[in-house]
């Protein structure tokens, strides 16, 4: 691989474990630079998980040591979420993108409009509305649905997850987040093992670009809990419509 290619995937790794590390989403960064080396697709998403699952880890840990994290919900949830990536990987050759990129846009342009209109979601906790059956919605939402989503497709995992966590269990955007990557840790891992197990991971690319990650997703964590809440919101806002504008263009281009 020409080393400028090997620079852009660098490049992209930093900007997707950071993007990653404050709201999720990174994969629109990362996964097309890697598919634009002509790799075939399934070679460049179990690439892309590799290096994924490194930076996830790596913010999890730095929220771990900063913030409240949700225990409760994110420990089973991240099991849950291991298998049900890992089928979801494993199914993913027999449904189509095609079937699923519509829905998916319907889905992220009502989590836009339901964050837009509702300024005061995930600026503070509402302990109020946690209770026995929102935490176990949440783990199911989370390790079952959004997990099994992530194995077959991907886009915009994390943003479902800090979203779910807001509105289920009254979480701030910035404890939302930090949950999240412990779930998204699972989902990551789920996945990664199918891909293993079938052969496709590039390892000498997704072991460079995972060190790349992991600085990308240290800068994010670290600037998310400095800036808190309002900063995670806009962020989100953002790679929601960037996420929406992408799938938009694979569906009619």
């Amino acid at each position: 691989m020409p080393l400028e290619q090997v620079l852009v995937l660098l490049a992209a790794a930093v900007g997707a474990g950071w993007v990653d590390a404050v709201v999720g989403g990174g994969g629109l960064l990362q996964l097309p630079a890697i598919l634009m080396t002509g790799m075939p697709p399934v070679q460049a998403m179990a690439t892309n998980k590799l290096s994924s699952v490194f930076g996830t880890a790596s913010a999890a840990v730095t929220y771990a040591r900063t913030t409240k994290l949700d225990r409760q919900v994110a420990l089973p949830g991240a099991g849950l979420a291991v298998l049900s990536s890992g089928l979801g990987a494993s199914a993913a050759a027999a449904i189509s993108a095609d079937v699923l990129r519509p829905a998916v846009m319907v889905v992220l342009l009502a989590v836009a409009a339901f964050v837009t209109l509702r300024p005061a979601l995930g600026a503070a906790p509402q302990p109020h509305l946690r209770t026995n059956v929102r935490i176990a919605v949440a783990i199911a939402t989370a390790g079952v649905l959004i997990a099994f989503y992530d194995g077959i497709m991907g886009p915009g995992t994390g943003t479902f997850l800090i979203v779910a966590f807001t509105t289920l269990l009254g979480l701030d955007f910035v404890s939302a987040s930090a949950s999240a990557k412990i779930i998204n840790t699972g989902t990551n891992l789920g996945a990664l093992f199918v891909f293993v197990w079938q052969g496709h991971v590039q390892w000498g690319l997704g072991l460079g670009m995972a060190v790349c990650n992991i600085a990308g997703a240290q800068l994010g964590a670290h600037m998310a809990l400095r800036r808190g809440a309002a900063f995670v919101r806009v962020v989100l806002l953002c790679v929601v419509a960037a996420m929406v504008a992408k799938l938009a263009w694979q569906q009619f281009a």
